[in-house]
């Protein structure tokens, strides 16, 4: 099942981009570009909620419905 997750993505001074989450703890992901780190945050965030699963704790995170809001992030 699909679920939301909402990701801070900030620019360091270093030029790296750095992705936390309020949503799931331990969530943490740097890449060089938005695009890779919102990658590599998709994968943090899925091996968190597999342990969750294990350890038969629910995520408390919202199913997607027939709609919502995104941000897409498009190099110009």
């Amino acid at each position: 099942m699909e679920r939301i997750i909402r990701l801070h993505i900030e620019r360091l001074p270093e030029g790296v981009y750095l992705a936390t989450s309020e949503d799931i703890q331990g969530l943490v992901a740097q890449g060089r570009t938005v695009s890779e780190t919102m990658e590599i945050a998709r994968d943090v965030a899925r091996r968190l909620l597999e342990a969750r699963e294990e350890r038969r704790q629910e995520p408390a995170l919202p199913a997607i419905g027939n709609s919502f809001d995104c941000a897409l992030v498009v190099d110009a």
